[in-house]
Parts: C-alpha cells; sequence; structure tokens
C-alpha cells in the first residue's frame, strides 16, 4: 500500500504598509519614482544619521493585530538584526525579535471541511530593504534606495494550513482584512504583499513534522499555489528514493517553474540581535489602543449579514461586491445617492466584471466614481438614453471616469422619445419592407426583429427598443 503524505505549511507574510513617509523618516513611500529619488540621509544609513518613528505604522500595525485577534504587546521596542548586503544600506535592519507587537493572534478561513482557523505566532514592524536591479546586458547589479526604509509588518502563522488551498484562503482573508483597514493596498505585482512559504511533508500519522524549507521570490497567489505543490512533490521524492530533505531557502522561479536552493540552513547567518539603541521603547496606552480599537472598520462578514438585512440582492453578488473594499465602498455610495440597491448591484456584477476582466483591472483599480454611477443609473431610469446607449457610456466612464451627462450631451446620444417622430420613422420601414411585413403576419417571428433593427438604425441607436416594439406591434396589425 502507498504511503500517504501530510503537508505542513506556515507562512511569513510581509505587508509594506500604506504611509506616505518611511518608518523612520520623511521621504515618500510611492510606488515606481525614479530610481534613488525618495532617499535621505536615514534611510541611506548615512554615519550620524537618526531614525524617529512614524506614529502611523504603530497604529496601523496594531489595527491589523486587533483585526486578527491577537494580543497587542503594550510595551515593545526595536532591535537591531544586523547581516551585510548591498541592499541594506546601514548592514543592519530595524525589526523587532523579542517584543513584537502582536502576539497569539488567528484568522477563520473557509476550507472544503467547513471553517477552520490559523493561528498567528506573532505580527512585528521593521523596515524594509532596498532593492537590487541586475543588468544581464552589463553583467552588473544596481541598487535602487527608494524602498529602502518602507515600513513593514510580518505576520508570521504557525504551521497550521495543510494545502495550496488553505494557503490561499488563508492569505485572501489576510489581504481583505488589511484592505478594509486602509492598512496597505495589498498589490502583490508590486510587492507590496509578500509570502515566504515554510513547507514541509511527513507521513499522515507521524510523531514529528518532516524537515521544512522557506521557499521566496513568490509575487502572485497562483505562483504560490504552484510553488506549493512544486515543493511538495519534490520532498516526496526525495523521502521515497530514501534521501533526506535538506532544510534551505529556495527560490521560485514562475516562469520555469522551478525551484532552486539559495542557501542551506548550515549557511544561514548570526544575525547577532540587540536592542536598538536608537529608538526608545514604544508604550501604547490603554486609551491610545481604545482609539485604535474605536477606528477599526466594518469588515467583510460584518457587511455580508448587512447587505442581507438591509438590501434585496442575491447572496451571490454581496459575496462579489464585498470581496472588494473598494467595490464595496462604490456599491454604498451609490445607493446613498439614491439609486437603486439591485440596479447598483447588476452594473458591479455585469458590466464591471466584464470590463475588469477585458482591460485585465483589479476591483482596487476602479477608476470610476459611485456619483458617476448614481448619474448613469438616473440616465437609464428616466429613459433619457437606452440600454446600448448606457453601456458605451459606461465604457467611456469605466476608462475615464467621464461625467455620463456631460457625455450624453455632448455626444448627442439622448433617446430620442418624441412618438410621432418614431411613428413616422416606423410607418417609413413598413412601406420599405414589405416582404418583411408578409413573413411577419405569416407567422415568422425573425421579421419582427429585422424590422426592429432597421429602426433602431434609422434612429441613429438612440431610440427606446421596447417603445419601437410597441409602436411597430400596433402598426403592423
Amino acid at each position: 500500500m502507498a504511503k500517504q503524505y501530510e503537508t505542513v505549511i506556515g507562512l511569513e507574510v510581509h505587508v509594506e504598509l500604506a504611509t506616505k513617509t518611511k518608518i523612520f523618516c520623511g521621504c515618500s513611500t510611492a510606488f515606481g519614482g525614479a530610481p534613488n529619488t525618495h532617499t535621505c540621509p536615514v534611510c541611506t544609513g548615512m554615519p550620524g544619521s537618526l531614525p524617529v518613528l512614524n506614529k502611523q505604522v504603530v497604529e496601523y500595525a496594531a489595527a491589523v493585530g486587533l483585526a486578527t485577534n491577537c494580543s497587542i504587546t503594550q510595551y515593545c521596542k526595536f532591535d537591531r538584526k544586523n547581516y551585510f548586503y548591498p541592499d541594506n544600506p546601514q548592514n543592519y535592519q530595524i525589526s523587532q525579535l523579542y517584543l513584537p507587537i502582536c502576539r497569539n493572534g488567528y484568522v477563520e478561513i473557509e476550507t472544503e471541511t467547513g471553517k477552520k482557523q490559523v493561528r498567528i505566532h506573532e505580527i512585528h514592524m521593521e523596515e524594509d530593504a532596498g532593492k537590487l536591479i541586475h543588468d544581464e546586458w552589463d553583467d552588473c547589479s544596481l541598487v535602487d534606495f527608494n524602498r529602502s526604509g518602507v515600513p513593514l509588518i510580518e505576520i508570521v502563522s504557525e504551521p497550521d494550513m495543510r494545502s495550496a488551498e488553505e494557503v490561499i484562503a488563508y492569505l485572501e482573508k489576510l489581504r481583505l482584512i488589511i484592505q478594509y483597514l486602509g492598512a496597505s493596498d495589498c498589490k502583490l505585482q508590486e510587492g507590496s504583499m509578500r509570502a515566504d512559504v515554510n513547507l514541509s511533508v511527513c507521513e499522515v500519522g507521524a510523531p514529528a513534522f518532516g524537515t521544512r524549507t522557506e521557499t521566496k521570490n513568490l509575487n502572485s497567489f497562483k505562483a504560490i499555489a504552484r510553488a506549493i505543490e512544486n515543493e511538495r512533490e519534490r520532498q516526496i521524492e526525495l523521502i521515497e528514493d530514501g534521501k533526506s530533505v535538506i532544510q534551505e531557502t529556495r527560490r521560485w522561479d514562475d516562469a520555469k517553474e522551478y525551484s532552486y536552493a539559495m542557501r542551506s540552513k548550515e549557511d544561514a547567518q548570526d544575525y547577532r540581535y540587540f536592542p536598538e539603541p536608537d529608538l526608545v521603547p514604544i508604550v501604547i496606552s490603554d486609551a491610545w489602543l481604545l482609539d485604535i480599537k474605536n477606528k477599526q472598520p466594518e469588515f467583510r462578514d460584518e457587511k455580508m449579514a448587512r447587505y442581507k438585512e438591509e438590501f434585496d440582492i442575491p447572496a451571490y453578488d454581496i459575496s462579489l461586491i464585498t470581496a472588494s473594499k473598494h467595490m464595496a465602498d462604490l456599491f454604498e455610495e451609490a445607493v446613498a445617492l439614491g439609486s437603486n440597491p439591485k440596479k447598483v448591484s447588476n452594473w458591479l456584477m455585469v458590466e464591471t466584471l466584464r470590463l475588469m476582466k477585458d482591460r485585465n483591472v483589479e476591483a482596487e483599480g476602479l477608476k470610476f466614481s459611485a456619483g458617476n454611477l448614481a448619474k448613469l443609473i438616473a440616465l437609464t431610469e428616466a429613459k433619457t438614453i437606452n440600454s446600448s446607449v448606457a453601456k458605451e457610456v459606461f465604457e467611456a466612464m469605466f476608462d475615464n471616469d467621464i461625467d455620463p451627462d456631460l457625455y450624453v450631451e455632448e455626444k448627442g446620444l439622448k433617446s430620442v422619445n418624441d412618438e410621432g417622430a418614431l411613428r413616422t420613422a416606423l410607418e417609413a420601414i413598413i412601406s420599405e419592407n414589405p416582404q418583411s411585413v408578409a413573413d411577419y403576419k405569416s407567422g415568422k417571428a425573425k421579421a419582427l426583429g429585422f424590422l426592429t433593427g432597421q429602426a433602431m438604425r434609422a434612429m441613429k441607436g438612440k431610440a427606446d427598443p421596447s417603445e419601437i416594439n410597441r409602436i411597430l406591434l400596433e402598426l403592423l396589425q
């Protein structure tokens, strides 16, 4: 009988916080600046420069801790992690080892077998390193310190996950919590959320876990799932061949769907942690902690329950709308402006999702405002424009957030609601198409569709199809 193996997974998730300035200096944290333009003596590690803690970093870290059921360390401090690497200008990183800000939490995920808690060992604050850019043409590496000193939290889970599906469910839950808090945009492709996977395999029922490896360089959920499956299979193959799994750090190449060893645990550096001498300890008073608690938003689970009570929209719609903080905000703001909840939901569920897929845009990157969506719905309800024109207007709105009222006016897209003009146009179409009229009268339903199409063409798409049908049927009788 073939041996049965269990996969044991824990994650270290790094999240860049959404502060406007860095953790210990006033430099910008904006993504995409020219290399080495968001820098100063502090974040480039110049001798004699001193760090000053950004208060917002502490508030974001504590807020994430509260939202993930952690206990908050009200007296905590920073430590110095010493290592030498070209992207680390000080030759040390300011982090937290001994007294991390958050400890002993959990998040609840949905699995195939029901709900499951994934425990969080700790969340600590630290500064990011710079970025090395490898220039293969000139065979050299360049360093960009813009990211150096960007505030991070590292969320360290216990080894509670057993499959790629559970890992993705955990990451999606974390990402939603953090996005709802506004603590980070969690864009994996920009590196503002990064996950390292610690994985081991052992026989089912074994008294101890197997030897674990750590896989780095994972910048999408698909890459994480592929890397987990690959590493699980690699370790099982080694065990089946009577070989040992080496405890090491591995790097994942998503293009080749292959991982390779970066360094073994024997090569791991002694980071020589000691308390950071340039920063005083952080004391989070009861009053400050209460203030952070009081600012916590309504999270997805609470929002879903409220939508079910408050709005007459399907559970499927609720699930998709609340899966993005930005989309939930769009929905609520448009409804608050007087739009019918079901109509707002329809625009988000049908046209918005279609264009997001076509344009490869994520929900958090939607440009159009709730105000303009409400205006578009009002134009369709007043029959100022018909449904096909509304889709054209929405597409322009999706790309450039144009004002639908102005767009309709400038492009001359208002529906022709003059019954006399419609009747005259339809009478002309009937007289010009005697064969189609005869076909309709002999029971060929397609003939009516042809006549309606001719009418829409004659009206340049600016008539209400239902009104055309009504008058057409009346004239054909």
